[in-house]
């Protein structure tokens, strides 16, 4: 993984990918959240040694290198998901290579499945903290201390500033928006009515299948995460409904406009 992951460094740096502040992983139908960014690269995910390739719709299978009011990003244009049958090693590469490239802030989102009352669909949510119910761990296996240590802590998994600077922005553009727990599963089936119970019952408010092991690797090496989920199905007792991952798709797309202008104030004030 190591001899993998300064092999992709190498190759993204001599192609202009240098010195990001932010990295940024967009989830599903959220890829046009880089309308916003001043692009100075651009390159398909295919055309980059060791990464996978993404299967899903709605996810773009593209790294993007540019600005954001003023902050040097890179940007995941769709990821890779587990249950594509990808490798947790797989999922998590991009990782790997952001923080070897220069990046010690990840911002992740995602699109999730609501199980608080309070949620409506197009809702955002802020990510206060996770519960990893995924059936394979990212650092499972030996580990290579040149990334980080054995055992790692992850009480503060979403940094609290961050938090609360996304608050601040949201309550300045007057955008309602949410605090708390994303729980993943591995997917790719969505929630049955029972499923959705135990989400609520374990302590979460939303659910989804990505995020989590992203986020495990980026505190094994020490980085900074902020995330954040829109809320595209629920899943709240008595209001659970058939969905289907275009309706996903089409509800993610509703909160595009007011995410991207988030993430924009969002980063100029960090």
């Amino acid at each position: 993984m190591w001899n993998k992951t300064q092999e992709t460094v190498k190759f993204l740096k001599e192609n202009g990918f240098n010195n990001p502040e932010y990295a940024i992983v967009l989830g599903s139908g959220l890829g046009n959240l880089v309308n916003v960014i001043d692009i100075e690269k651009k390159i398909a995910y295919k055309d980059i040694p060791n990464f996978k390739v993404s299967t899903v719709a709605g996810h773009s299978g593209n790294l993007i290198f540019g600005t954001i009011s003023g902050k040097k990003v890179i940007v995941q244009q769709g990821r890779f998901h587990y249950y594509e049958g990808w490798k947790m090693q797989d999922v998590t590469f991009p990782i790997r290579v952001f923080k070897y490239l220069g990046a010690e802030k990840l911002i992740v989102s995602n699109a999730s499945g609501g199980v608080n009352a309070n949620f409506k669909v197009g809702d955002l949510m802020i990510i206060t903290d996770h519960i990893n119910m995924m059936p394979e761990h990212p650092l499972h296996g030996a580990n290579d201390e040149r990334f980080g240590p054995r055992f790692v802590d992850m009480h503060d998994a979403y940094d609290n500033n961050m938090i609360t600077t996304m608050e601040k922005v949201a309550k300045n553009q007057n955008v309602k928006i949410h605090k708390g727990i994303y729980m993943a599963l591995q997917g790719p089936t969505f929630e049955t009515p029972a499923e959705y119970g135990m989400v609520r019952n374990l302590g979460a408010d939303c659910v989804g299948m990505s995020t989590v092991p992203e986020v495990i690797v980026a505190k094994h090496m020490n980085m900074t995460c902020f995330g954040i989920s829109v809320i595209t199905d629920l899943g709240v007792e008595g209001i659970v409904e058939a969905v289907s991952h275009d309706e996903v798709q089409k509800a993610a797309k509703s909160a595009e406009k007011t995410l991207s202008k988030l993430m924009v104030s969002f980063l100029d004030v960090l």
